[in-house]
């Protein structure tokens, strides 16, 4: 059986296997501001007076908080009477705000072996602490709030075998780019993207975030990855909310195939528009000679603590170039005061970057950095379909942390060291 299988048979009491459908208990379901006042309607709607599981139910405020204009205040005013009539415990606003998907595990709110759904496409990124973990329609959320269960097709898995070891200016982000321009944007249509293999010592928490945020971007119902000593001292770095149960697939499970990607011989990848899946070396970008407007650093996929780090390494006594932007957003409040405390604000602001406070708002072209006609940006964020960042005509590179700090300084797409 496969990891995903285990956790599928532990919840519902019972051998499941890939293709059945099955009602479980979810343990953790996320809302956020945008899709939560669907799923607050429709628990109203169904005459529900009361959530099912009040400790296993977490709203963030994190896409327009602080609100942009007066649509999204009332829109974030749903969600805020909801949490305060039922006086929710794990409500996150912008006392203590931050992206929900790099703030619920720094909460300890999701444990390994858990079932987690959340009304956000990138729910699949708690799957990097051996969680199954997937993104849901706000209406799916309801029935949760008011069950507390769901119902699922267990997924059937891809194996992702990693040998060798990350080289320098390589990251996570890399790994799941290059997955995916292998496989393409369906290629794990509605299956387990499980990431394996000895290269995985080489890959720190954080760029595991990033390789299970983005298993959403090759068409996939969850990433994971299992528990190791990487994952265990992480956990141990947060309260966890539940006793951790770790699951492992065995050796002789059942996978619709096996992508192998030796890490030795990876470059850093640059996904061109529009699609993530069009992924490029970082030697062919570099020839390439792509001038750059803006150059941001943030979101659920790469706002975290190494993620500024790499960047103030890069930007260090340097200037941004002068026809380009720089934004840099940390992924939660916890993320900024340490990044202040070690003095990369200094170096951010002394640069010319400017720092916003946590916010999804420029990944989903909401606000905090809107592209205007023509202009091009390279991001850390996870998608870059057409006008996603701003007006229709921009363009969005995705690529790692160090490649963006870099390439605001050249004002072009340039190799990190």
């Amino acid at each position: 059986m496969t990891i995903t299988e285990k956790i599928f048979s532990a919840h519902a009491g019972r051998e499941v296997r890939a293709g059945e459908i099955v009602e479980v208990d979810i343990d953790m379901v996320i809302g956020n501001d945008i899709t939560t006042p669907i799923s607050i309607k429709a628990f109203r709607e169904s005459g529900a007076t009361k959530l099912a599981n009040p400790e296993g139910f977490a709203i963030v405020m994190d896409h327009y908080i602080p609100a942009k204009d007066i649509a999204s205040a009332n829109q974030a005013k749903i969600s805020r009477d909801f949490a305060y009539e039922h006086d929710l415990p794990y409500f996150f606003d912008e006392k203590d705000m931050g992206i929900e998907h790099a703030l619920i595990p720094e909460k300890g709110l999701v444990s390994p072996g858990d079932v987690i759904i959340g009304a956000d496409s990138h729910t699949c990124t708690h799957g990097a602490i051996g969680a199954f973990s997937t993104g849901m329609g706000s209406t799916d959320l309801a029935y949760a709030m008011i069950t507390g269960k769901n119902w699922f097709k267990v997924p059937s898995a891809i194996k992702v075998e990693l040998t060798g070891s990350l080289q320098k200016g390589v990251y996570g982000k890399d790994i799941i780019l290059e997955v995916i321009r292998q496989i393409g944007v369906d290629g794990a249509l509605y299956k387990s993207l499980e990431f394996t293999g000895d290269g995985l010592k080489s890959v720190d928490m954080d760029g595991r975030f990033s390789i299970a945020n983005m298993a959403i971007e090759a068409g996939a119902k969850n990433g994971i990855i299992a528990v190791d000593e990487i994952t265990r001292e992480f956990l141990a770095s947060v309260n966890l909310k539940r006793a951790p149960r770790e699951f492992f697939s065995d050796e002789d499970a059942s996978y619709e195939r096996v992508v192998r990607i030796d890490l030795d011989k990876l470059e850093a990848v640059v996904a061109y528009p529009f699609l993530p899946s069009n992924g490029k070396s970082i030697t062919q970008a570099v020839a390439d000679e792509i001038a750059i407007d803006q150059a941001f650093i943030g979101s659920c996929t790469n706002g975290r603590l190494s993620d500024l780090r790499v960047a103030a390494e890069i930007l260090k006594g340097k200037k941004v170039a002068r026809k380009t932007r720089l934004i840099i957003t940390p992924a939660t409040q916890k993320v900024a005061l340490q990044a202040q405390k070690e003095g990369l604000y200094d170096i951010f602001v002394e640069a010319g970057a400017v720092v916003s406070n946590p916010t999804c708002g420029a990944c989903l072209g909401g606000y905090m950095g809107i592209l205007g006609a023509g202009e091009r940006c390279i991001s850390t964020t996870n998608r870059n379909f057409v006008g996603r960042m701003g007006d229709r005509t921009s363009e969005v590179y995705l690529a790692n942390s160090a490649v963006v700090a870099a390439s605001a300084v050249a004002g072009k797409i340039v190799k990190p060291f």
